[in-house]
């Protein structure tokens, strides 16, 4: 089937499932317990940056795999950039196959236990959740696909390609060990994401589940205006903080070109058929007609739908002046831009220049860890097996595409032409995950339906 007539029966199947109950999804309390025993271990063990603990996890993770029947030499932790990745390798019968990659990441955003309730790295289940920093993000999916690939491996099952699960150790910060991973992976059919996609509840009831197909990078810029500067009591027209003043209201009315592709339409016309009045209205107008003005107009007054119409960049930090007596010899201003897919962030760079107007300006972009990225197309063999998956939960629910404003590892593999998908398995209610913030929690509810998730995928896709 091509996209544009999956996009076609996704957003009809849309308007035909906005309310579903999900149907019970059969049990292994063993490998739920394991599973839950895998995550409460993984989030005990300090994954953020600088804490030093990745390579004890993912010696933990290994010891699960090998106990499995995981040969030793399947396995490879390596330390790097004061991390670690970790490669598992399940054989498959036909070696000429390309291997299909599971990608997850170890690292977890730093907390400080003193602004928790609980200690973010003492795992609790209570009424429940599991409480702890990575609880979600993303030791929930990576625990759960453990487990699924060790019980595969007890259970003999023989899968046609190679089934590599890559796990790096720096997703939240700089992405070097993604780098090194989407490099020596440069050869995969494609990479299921467990950091992306997935649905979320609405008082126990099923939206549309997303299956993350592109994301925007990002790239952060300073813009720096020097001058000879002087004494205070004698000002002059050259002043580099009234020129960084003038260049950051440019760019703040500035309003990048509207943009769109077969992910983001999708999505769009998805939302509009939940939404409303005129928002609504305006997303299914833009979805079939993306140069459509007024409606254009309409989501660009929208916060949260703005962003998935164009590249946006705004003023995050400031610094400049050296004494409080002294003209500034140095004004500077980092912007962060958030870029839409298959847009060289080179461009932005120079769209950046043109906007600020002013030749004295010095605009550079700094090495962030992010690199331009494509969409991924919409496979038709992935969009089964998704839909095969979620349905089997949740009978009917529709599958959008989904394009997230942040960027995951599957940038990397995007970068080097190869297909990456965010289908986590996880459903859990909205706003409930504090997922970055204090109080991270994830649904021990949840495990059961998650391990089938990954179980109905791997048996498909590795075949």
């Amino acid at each position: 089937m091509r996209p544009s007539v999956v996009l076609v029966g996704l957003a009809a199947a849309l308007l035909a499932t906005s309310a579903l109950a999900g149907a019970p999804t059969p049990s292994d309390p063993a490998l739920t317990a394991q599973a839950l025993e895998i995550l409460k271990r993984g989030v005990a063990f300090n994954t953020s940056a600088g804490a030093g603990n990745t390579v004890a996890y993912a010696q933990y993770l290994k010891g699960v795999l090998t106990a499995a029947g995981y040969a030793e030499s399947d396995i490879t932790i390596e330390p790097m950039f004061g991390t670690a990745l970790m490669l598992a390798r399940y054989p498959g019968a036909d070696p000429k196959q390309k291997p299909l990659v599971i990608s997850g990441h170890m690292d977890v955003v730093a907390a400080n236990p003193a602004d928790w309730t609980r200690d973010p790295f003492t795992p609790v289940v209570e009424n429940g959740w599991i409480y702890g920093r990575g609880a979600v993000d993303d030791k929930y999916d990576v625990s759960v696909v453990i487990a699924e690939l060790a019980r595969l491996r007890r259970e003999g099952w023989k899968p046609r390609r190679d089934v590599v699960l890559a796990l790096s150790g720096d997703e939240e910060t700089t992405m070097r060990t993604t780098e090194v991973l989407a490099k020596r992976l440069s050869n995969a059919e494609l990479v299921l994401n467990t950091d992306g996609g997935g649905g979320e509840l609405k008082a126990g009831k099923p939206t549309p589940y997303g299956i993350q197909g592109a994301e925007k990078t990002y790239a952060d810029f300073t813009v720096t205006f020097t001058d000879p500067g002087g004494h205070s009591s004698r000002p002059t027209p050259t002043n580099a903080i009234y020129r960084l003043a003038k260049a950051l209201d440019r760019v703040a009315a500035y309003r990048f070109p509207t943009l769109s592709n077969e992910i983001t339409r999708a999505q769009l016309a998805a939302d509009g058929a939940q939404t409303p009045g005129p928002i609504g209205a305006a997303l299914k107008a833009f979805a079939a007609d993306p140069t459509n003005a007024a409606a254009i107009e309409t989501l660009s007054a929208e916060p949260d739908v703005n962003p998935k119409l164009r590249t946006t960049c705004v003023a995050t930090m400031i610094s400049g002046g050296h004494a409080t007596n002294a003209l500034p010899q140095k004004a500077s201003a980092t912007v962060n831009c958030r870029i839409f897919p298959g847009t060289p962030s080179e461009s932005v760079r120079q769209t950046l220049v043109k906007v600020i107007d002013d030749p004295t300006a010095q605009v550079k972009r700094l090495d962030d860890g992010s690199i331009d990225s494509p969409p991924s197309p919409l496979r038709p063999d992935v969009l089964a097996a998704v839909t095969k998956a979620v349905h089997a939960r949740y009978p009917g629910l529709a599958i959008v595409p989904s394009q997230d404003s942040g960027a995951s590892d599957s940038m990397y593999f995007r970068a080097l032409g190869i297909p990456s998908y965010g289908v986590s398995g996880l459903f859990m209610e909205q706003g409930q995950s504090f997922i970055h913030g204090l109080n991270e929690k994830a649904p021990v509810a949840g495990l059961d339906g998650d391990l089938a998730h990954w179980d109905s995928l791997l048996r498909d896709l590795g075949r």
